[in-house]
């Protein structure tokens, strides 16, 4: 029994030294000044489930602590020991003041914050069936959903965290409550059955963000966000290889800005053999046309010419001896005379046109001769598309390629009838001009047989000479026919020829439009690529030195007065979104005892 009263004095004696305040134990340390190395920040946030803030609570941490007194500072409506059970006493002007014990290399206290904003506005939105609705009416709902995530700077709050913090997004979709997810923005992750998805946000960036998905009976477990610092190391790249590829493909875009200038010559001296070609095909056509016009008054005075032969050998034949009337026969070889200059006048018009087609011909098939043969593969059009050259500049490019080589083809199918156009020249003129010299041969040997008929000896001579004239001009006057039906067809037939060939012109003069409108690309592109790695080395460095924030110096969110700030970090989450469950709970009351009641009950 002695015993036992002994302990219940002394363990009375302890709960009555135990009870006193233990910042009266630690007054030794009162007048000391602690010190510490570093001070860390985690901000804690409590979010509603649109991204407006709730609460908001921020542990402190004080690295390599040394004890005595430390001055913190920060208005906050409640704080809390986290290291030992020391008090920390609030002050009126926003000062935080505790003690660190012997031991405590790190100490640790919790404060609660009202009224402070986020560095970010963070705005959460959802849409079922295409209809916005309250998140607290979406739980245990069904259909389509989607959901958005908006953030943007805050302005009301210090802009050195939105400028130097990197952001992350964090959801967790349940696969019984979601299907068919769409997030093209999100890294896409699995955790068991579940589905991650990350959203990244850079520093000065504001985003957003949809995930839409077909949901079923919905639910949505808390959105975690989190802020640090982006300090990430950016070193310098070796754009060794990459610079030597930008400086082969600015060299290959000098060279197809060359080609294409060759090409643009090309086919200007292809328009311009054919705008040649089309005015002497007209030429051409007016000549056929006033020949085939004139072939009438042609066989006209031939056929006169062959009925006057006729009348006179049958007249010499009929009567032999009478004598006719000379001055009517010397008539004769001047008419064939005039016969003759007609012919050869159209010869000599049919020589200047086939000079002029010839030449116009020429012209054009050295320009079609120009245009280079090369074929380009579908795979290598492909690899240029692909490419990094402006797509513009390759769809023109392709275009003048592919009408280039259509003309070519074109050419090519109608060659043959540009080469008979050319013998047919020469062989109508030859013919033409072959029956002037019969025509005027004729009419010497009419006017030699005349010239020698004295009497009537000669005139058997004479006679015999007009009916072989007769025969011979018979036959001429049928190749004369033959030659005005050839014309006729050929005037008949041309019209089609020279609208082939206008055709040709006219797409020869937009090919060569559009080639020059290519050549003013290239010479763009390769005025803006010339100097390409240059260029990448000056935007790959203001990429990074966008992103870089090595040189940020840590500042406390809770107040500027706080001094050695090494990491500064946010971690929100938003509230989940559940289905309420309802049941019968029984509340169990429990007496609560005071510290003197549980104290005598050991002895009870």
């Amino acid at each position: 029994m002695r015993h036992k009263q002994l302990a219940a004095v002394m363990m009375g004696t302890f709960l009555v030294f135990g009870s006193l305040p233990f910042s009266v134990l630690a007054k030794d340390n009162d007048n000391e000044e602690g010190k510490y190395a570093t001070k860390d920040e985690a901000i804690y946030g409590k979010l509603e489930a649109n991204g407006d803030l709730q609460d908001m609570y921020v542990v402190n941490t004080f690295h390599d602590a040394k004890p005595g007194t430390i001055i913190d500072h920060g208005n906050y409506t409640d704080v809390r020991n986290l290291s030992n059970l020391l008090d920390i006493e609030q002050m009126n002007d926003g000062k935080v003041r505790f003690q660190v014990e012997k031991g405590d290399d790190n100490f640790y206290y919790q404060g609660t914050i009202e009224h402070r904003p986020l560095p970010w506005n963070i705005e959460i939105t959802y849409m079922l069936d295409g209809k916005k609705i309250d998140p607290h009416e979406l739980a245990g709902k069904s259909g389509s959903l989607e959901l958005r995530i908006k953030t943007s700077g805050n302005d009301d709050a210090d802009p050195a965290f939105f400028e130097n913090y990197m952001m992350q997004i964090s959801l967790t979709l349940d696969p019984i409550n979601f299907a068919q997810i769409q997030a093209p923005d999100a890294n896409k992750a699995k955790s068991g059955k579940d589905t991650m998805l990350t959203f990244t946000i850079m520093p000065k960036k504001e985003e957003t963000f949809i995930v839409s998905a077909d949901v079923t009976d919905f639910e949505l477990d808390p959105i975690n966000i989190s802020a640090t610092p982006a300090a990430i190391p950016f070193d310098d790249p070796d754009l060794g290889d990459m610079k030597g590829d930008m400086k082969s493909l600015s060299d290959a875009i000098k060279k197809i800005n060359d080609g294409v200038g060759d090409l643009q010559g090309g086919i200007s001296d292809l328009n311009s053999g054919a705008t040649e070609l089309s005015t002497g095909s007209s030429s051409y056509m007016n000549g056929i046309n006033q020949l085939n016009q004139s072939s009438g008054k042609l066989v006209g005075g031939s056929s006169e010419v062959q009925k006057a032969l006729q009348q006179v050998a049958g007249a010499l034949q009929n009567a032999p001896n009478e004598t006719p009337d000379i001055d009517d026969l010397k008539q004769l070889p001047e008419g064939l005379r005039a016969l003759a200059d007609g012919l050869n006048e159209t010869a000599n018009g049919l020589d200047e046109l086939g000079d002029n087609y010839n030449k116009a011909y020429s012209n054009l098939a050295e320009a079609i001769n120009g245009i280079p043969n090369n074929n380009i593969t579908k795979d290598q059009i492909e690899e240029l598309l692909k490419s990094d050259v402006d797509q513009e500049v390759v769809n023109q490019l392709l275009d003048s390629y592919e009408s280039a080589q259509k003309t070519k083809g074109t050419y090519e199918s109608v060659k043959p009838v540009f080469d008979a156009v050319t013998g047919t020249l020469d062989n109508v003129s030859s013919a033409v001009r072959k029956m002037g010299d019969e025509a005027n041969s004729t009419a010497a040997e009419v006017e030699n047989g005349l010239d020698n008929v004295d009497g009537l000896d000669q005139l058997g001579d004479l006679q015999s000479g007009i009916s072989e004239l007769a025969s011979q001009y018979q036959t001429f006057h049928q190749g004369l026919v033959e030659y005005t039906n050839g014309v006729s067809n050929l005037a008949a037939n041309y019209p089609g020829i020279d609208k082939g060939i206008k055709g040709l012109a006219s797409g020869t003069a937009s090919l060569e439009k559009g080639a020059g409108a290519l050549q003013d690309g290239t010479e763009e592109l390769e005025g803006e690529t010339s100097d390409l790695p240059n260029e990448m080395q000056s935007e790959l460095d203001k990429m990074l030195e966008e992103y870089d924030t090595s040189d940020f110096e840590p500042i406390s969110f809770v107040s500027k007065e706080n001094k050695n700030i090494d990491v500064v970090q946010f971690a929100l989450q938003t509230e989940a979104i559940k289905v309420e469950e309802s049941e019968d709970i029984e509340e169990t009351k429990v007496e609560k005892q005071g510290l003197w009641e549980r104290f005598l009950d050991l002895f009870r």
